[in-house]
């Protein structure tokens, strides 16, 4: 079995770091690199290209809400020509900006509030595909699994793939547990570890209010801002690896 681990990574701004970007470069296989809206800056972008660049890290654009204040969290009343106008011009920034590195941004992972108003309103992830088809109709986009953005992105015909989040619990709908609500976060690395091997065993994830429901999965998310982050990581990576689990980019699987 062949999986990608993930990571929200370049949140800083200007001297103000979030994470621990170099070392958990040195761990996942595929960087969402923040791109001027919920987080990150023109030198931010840089040094976080080139760290991926240089451990060999497959580059996507994560585009949120222009809220640093906020980090993205807030849903900002937009229409959605407006999330797409959004989306757009973070997407080229990133663009920009990977030139100069000499690497290629590959996907779009929607970041924080945006990707979850995309997870569940159709016309927000639609907008957000037309957008990114605008730009490359090649690129490929990185989605919650079970979502509306996975839908809208199959049914524009683009390169989707599907991701599940190692420190997040999820309701049985398929959506994450608010962060504002209790247990929303998973801290523990080893009780992360040990539910993403049963998943990977039975294709179903438990759940906070009912049955496991079934997902797919091609990539597997570690929140580089969150407490712990890069213990997790290691973690999940060598329990995958001791199980004879593949660790690779999802677009080289």
């Amino acid at each position: 079995m062949r999986i990608d681990l993930n990571s929200d990574l370049g949140e800083g701004f200007g001297p103000w770091d979030m994470g621990e970007d170099a070392q958990m470069l040195s761990i996942v296989t595929s960087a969402n690199i923040a791109c001027g809206g919920h987080a990150g800056d023109p030198d931010t972008m840089f040094r976080t290209l080139s760290l991926a660049r240089d451990n060999g890290v497959t580059v996507g654009a994560h585009p949120g809400y222009a809220d640093r204040i906020g980090f993205g969290r807030r849903v900002i009343p937009m229409s959605m020509d407006e999330i797409a106008r959004m989306c757009a011009a973070q997407i080229g920034a990133l663009q920009g900006v990977a030139a100069l590195v000499g690497v290629p941004v590959a996907y779009v992972k929607p970041h924080g509030a945006l990707a979850n108003l995309a997870a569940r309103d159709r016309h927000v992830a639609d907008a957000i595909m037309a957008a990114i088809q605008k730009i490359d109709p090649d690129m490929a986009v990185l989605a919650i699994s079970g979502t509306q953005t996975e839908h809208a992105a199959r049914a524009a015909g683009m390169n989707v793939y599907s991701e599940i989040f190692a420190d997040r619990a999820y309701l049985s709908s398929g959506q994450l547990v608010p962060r504002d609500q209790p247990g929303a976060m998973i801290h523990d690395a080893g009780k992360a570890a040990a539910r993403l091997l049963s998943f990977l065993e039975t294709g179903r994830m438990p759940v906070v209010d009912g049955d496991p429901v079934k997902l797919a999965a091609h990539s597997i998310c570690v929140h580089g801002d969150s407490p712990g982050a890069l213990a997790m990581a290691r973690e999940i990576r060598d329990r995958l690896m001791a199980q004879g689990v593949q660790i690779v980019s999802f677009l080289d699987s």
